[in-house]
């Protein structure tokens, strides 16, 4: 955990304000394009935000809200009631989302998710790879950062207002791609389904707000062994195992309860976990906010 200022607030768009957090004590920690931080707020609440700054100033963090007015109260609270020069709690920078080595990017947008974006496509371009930015949106007044981005990179950057110039033509794209290019994605759910649905799978890379909807096998109760305090926790079938570790004295950091922000991953040990997060954990990993067990028995790294 870190403890930051809040520097400055700027409104990008009429939804849209930019924060930027300073350290409170000593410098924050680095990070690199498409991580992201838990922002613990006043009201209790913790979300999770991309950073979207320069990786190269470790002075500050920025990070963007838009006012979602069906929240859950997390960019309500933002908007509305928090104050510059307030201290806040903030995570060291988690990144499930990392920006991979290549000569050529396409990146996609989809309003807010711009965020991860930013930063992908400065240090892309800062490293001399040939970079291609979509970004689309409602129209030209809710998409935040767009002059920003057109007096940087010029002719790299496409806009679409989908209410004037419709959706854009992701297959024809996908037709057109480099045979060296990686593709980044960040948006609305729809859009990232149909870039998933059309792009290679192997040079696609998503990063998702809320969990996709997948079935899964029904909930069956397992135990867990904690292997450095020797704990055995039962987790019933109506129980996350984030729940039962916790009500059992083994806390855990949790932000999104979703699966999709990774806060509060263990290493299994022994066992076969039955992963159903959205950041594509590997086996020896467990986001025990969703995730459960295939085995009877779990032993992890607690």
């Amino acid at each position: 955990m870190q403890h930051a200022v809040l520097d400055r607030m700027d409104r990008v768009t009429d939804d849209v304000l930019s924060l930027v957090l300073r350290g409170a004590e000593t410098p924050l920690a680095p990070w690199e394009p498409g991580a992201h931080i838990d922002l613990a707020l006043p009201n209790w609440l913790t979300r999770q935000y991309s950073l979207c700054g320069d990786p190269a100033v470790q002075e500050h963090y920025r990070i963007a809200v838009r006012y979602d007015p069906l929240s859950r109260g997390g960019s309500e609270y933002v908007h509305l009631f928090l104050e510059q020069g307030r201290t806040l709690d903030i995570s060291l920078p988690r990144n499930n989302f990392p920006l991979l080595p290549a000569s050529h990017y396409l990146f996609i947008a989809g309003g807010i998710g711009i965020t991860p974006i930013l930063p992908m496509m400065r240090t892309a371009t800062e490293a001399g790879a040939a970079t291609t930015l979509l970004y689309v949106g409602r129209s030209p007044e809710t998409m935040p950062f767009t002059e920003t981005l057109r007096s940087t990179y010029g002719d790299r950057v496409r806009t679409v207002a989908t209410r004037v110039d419709g959706r854009p033509d992701f297959r024809t794209l996908a037709t057109e791609l480099d045979p060296h290019a990686l593709v980044y994605c960040c948006g609305p759910t729809s859009m990232m389904d149909q870039v998933e649905s059309v792009f290679p799978a192997d040079r696609v890379h998503i990063e998702r707000f809320r969990p996709t909807a997948r079935p899964t096998a029904p909930n069956t109760p397992f135990e867990v062994r904690c292997a450095r305090t020797g704990d055995t926790v039962q987790v019933p079938e109506d129980m996350s195992m984030l729940d039962a570790l916790k009500y059992a004295g083994h806390p855990l950091p949790s932000g999104c309860r979703e699966g999709v922000c990774g806060s509060c991953e263990l290493t299994v040990l022994t066992g076969t976990p039955d992963h159903r997060d959205d950041i594509g954990a590997p086996p020896a990993r467990i986001y025990p906010c969703v995730s459960r067990s295939l085995s009877h028995h779990l032993v992890v790294d607690l």
